[in-house]
């Protein structure tokens, strides 16, 4: 499986309250910055099977403008794994239910993608990749089970996404 992982761009200050934070929209900049991450997706001519997405509004608005720039709307499919406290193992068990050579776009939040990205590598303790907003990953799956196994093909930060755009 070919598995792209894309942070979301930046929104507002994160807020105490949960339920409020889960509402945070991209800021201008965010949106400006994730123009150029379109951009240079489409440019590489990457073409996702699936576009999934945390339900937060963020990661939301950052799937769809993407999905747009790649002329996959309505295309997006909402995953609660994704969320920041999601079960990266309950993401893996359906990951692992897609086909083999699926091109996946996974979109979230940090530590989460993180933590996800050095799993996939075999890593343990202390993050060897960090995931900057508006960053983006590709990773080859090679096994969901017994573990998660596979290794990065490449991280573009935002500033070298933009320079591709």
């Amino acid at each position: 499986m070919d598995l792209f992982i894309l942070r979301h761009a930046e929104a507002g200050k994160s807020l105490p309250a949960r339920a409020k934070d889960a509402e945070r929209s991209l800021t201008a900049e965010g949106k400006e910055e994730l123009e150029d991450v379109a951009r240079a997706l489409s440019r590489l001519k990457i073409r996702p099977d699936h576009i999934i997405s945390s339900p937060l509004k963020r990661a939301r608005e950052t799937a769809n403008e993407v999905a747009k720039a790649l002329k996959e709307r309505g295309k997006v499919e909402i995953w609660d794994e994704l969320k920041p406290e999601g079960s990266k193992q309950e993401l893996y068990a359906r990951l692992s239910k897609l086909k083999p050579e699926s091109v996946v776009l996974c979109v979230g939040h940090e530590p989460y993608l993180t933590q996800m990205i050095n799993e996939v590598m075999g890593h343990q303790g202390t993050p060897r990749i960090v995931l900057r907003k508006s960053g983006l990953t590709r990773l080859s799956i090679k096994a969901f089970s017994p573990k998660v196994e596979g290794e990065l093909r490449w991280l573009l930060t935002p500033r070298l996404l933009k320079r591709m755009s």
